[in-house]
């Protein structure tokens, strides 16, 4: 497989889009220097226990307060609450190596038995803010590496299932073994199979001068602060994904060019020419035929081949997909071998959307209609390999009797659509509305207050052209001929391009607007 990573990088964010021979597959936007990312550690501060859901609200710098649950505390919070204390406190050094861990935490308990409000507590954000809610935070820290995922306050060595090999097990436990020191735990990655010993031994030394680094922080700053910064965006996806069959990365930004040089040095040195700077005079997602494809993910419909087609939906509480078959020709004989045919070609799609959209929670998929169990079966099995290579956790059901699949996958950021898209504000986005049922009442008894409380004689309706035409419309039995002859006032009507349909303004005669 041929995969490529394109960078554009712009004055207010980064798109990174993940590339599949020539298909995109995984699109990520990040703000230039916005801060708050999935595995950022900071120092914050307790505002808020709230006993009914056994979680607290914590200030870490957030325009929303962060939030976290008794079991995102981790097993070994306990130690670390007093570690924190003890370098916020104490001027002497306090080698982490040498504290004795306590006691796990019971897998029930009340949250407001180990914190209160107004401590300091360290955390590390797991979910990042996500439209009305503030960060999603735990405090059982983890740092990530290329080979290896370090775990302080713990003594256990966990090697990835991926890794079958016996042999390649042993050697990789007797690797971390000798350099790991007391009070750490590690996760061997499946990305460490086959790697040298220097190469493993020197991704766990970086982590844990990373975690030492963050704890100095708490000696010298005062919460809520970031202690430590997950590396960018476009790094982590290289980070996790460059392998050999990784063969361009292409950036259109020189800082970040020599960025991406510079990690990839480190930890794959023979992948460095890889790495190009992009210098066209054609902007480089339209170069690479990325524009294109971004265009697609705002689409409602989502076409298929032979004319079937997809429709995807998103409400507050879960993504919706159709299946249609449209206007496609049979390709058999009777319509259970159609159907499956087109069930196949839409789970092979949906998979691929549910992994470039971004698309977290509840998803629901209403697939063609499938009379036998064991094309139903197979379909089952189609889609959970489909979805394998999806780094998001999810969980997949069978289909139901009514043809439905019903899917949860994990979200840790905000989807790319939502980033791109808002709302319009006057519709709300039902793409409906109705000017002539509620505005015009509501201008009338604006002017009904200045003319008769105010006792005002002339005033002006600043409108959109069309508000402005419904208004006028009709001449001496207009709208506004009628709040004149009502009111006893000059009502004017002044057209404002700049309003929104329904918006309005109410003006004095000198158009001074009144509040």
């Amino acid at each position: 497989m041929n995969r490529e990573l394109i960078i554009e990088v712009t004055a207010s964010e980064v798109t990174i889009a993940l590339v599949e021979d020539k298909q995109l597959v995984e699109l990520s936007k990040e703000a230039c220097k916005s801060g708050f990312a999935v595995g950022d550690i900071y120092l914050g501060k307790v505002r808020k226990i709230m006993p009914g859901l056994n979680a607290a609200f914590v200030n870490i710098g957030h325009e929303r307060d962060a939030f976290i649950h008794y079991l995102d505390l981790g097993p070994h919070f306990t130690s670390l609450h007093k570690l924190v204390a003890a370098l916020s406190t104490k001027k002497k050094n306090v080698r982490f190596e040498s504290i004795r861990l306590d006691q796990p935490l019971p897998k029930s308990d009340k949250l407001a038995n180990h914190i209160s409000g107004g401590q300091p507590i360290m955390v590390q954000i797991a979910k990042e803010a996500i439209s009305t809610k503030g960060p999603r935070l735990t405090a059982d820290i983890s740092l990530a590496g290329r080979n290896v995922v370090l775990i302080p306050f713990s003594n256990k060595i966990s090697i990835s299932q991926k890794i079958r090999s016996t042999a390649e097990k042993k050697r990789l436990k007797k690797i971390v073994d000798n350099v790991l020191p007391k009070n750490y735990g590690v996760i061997v990655r499946t990305a460490a199979q086959g790697k040298s010993d220097v190469d493993i031994e020197q991704d766990i030394l970086s982590l844990i001068k990373k975690w030492e680094q963050s704890l100095e922080g708490i000696k010298t700053k005062v919460p809520p602060v970031q202690l430590l910064s997950e590396m960018s965006r476009a790094n982590t996806i290289i980070r996790d994904s460059l392998n050999s069959s990784f063969n361009a990365i292409h950036v259109n930004d020189e800082a970040i060019y020599n960025e991406i040089r510079e990690y990839v040095k480190v930890i794959a040195p023979e992948k460095l020419k890889i790495v190009k700077l992009y210098k066209g005079s054609q902007p480089i997602f339209d170069n690479f035929d990325i524009s294109r494809q971004i265009k697609s993910l705002f689409a409602k419909y989502v076409s298929l081949k032979r004319g079937a087609y997809l429709i995807i939906e998103h409400t507050e509480a879960l993504h919706v997909i159709d299946v249609n078959s449209g206007n496609r020709a049979k390709v058999a004989d009777d319509q259970e071998s159609t159907a499956m045919d087109v069930n196949l070609s839409a789970a092979a799609e949906i998979a691929r959307q549910l992994r470039l959209r971004d698309m977290g929670g509840i998803v629901i998929i209403d697939f063609i209609d499938l009379h036998k169990a064991e094309n139903r079966q197979k379909l089952y099995e189609e889609m959970q390999k489909l979805m394998s290579t999806d780094k998001a956790k999810h969980t997949i059901l069978p289909l139901t009797k009514f043809g439905l699949m019903q899917i949860t996958r994990q979200r840790v950021r905000p989807e790319a659509i939502s980033k791109a898209e808002e709302t319009c504000p006057t519709c709300g986005g039902t793409g409906k509305i109705s000017p002539s049922i509620l505005v015009d009442k509501q201008i009338e008894n604006q002017i009904a207050y200045y003319a008769i409380e105010k006792r005002m004689r002339s005033l002006r309706v600043v409108a959109n052209p069309i508000l402005a035409a419904y208004l006028k419309e009709g001449g001496l039995m207009s709208i506004r001929r009628r709040w004149c002859r009502k009111y006893f006032c000059s009502v004017k009507v002044v057209v404002d391009q700049s309003l929104g349909i329904v918006d309005y303004k109410i003006a004095d005669r000198k158009n001074k607007e009144l509040k």
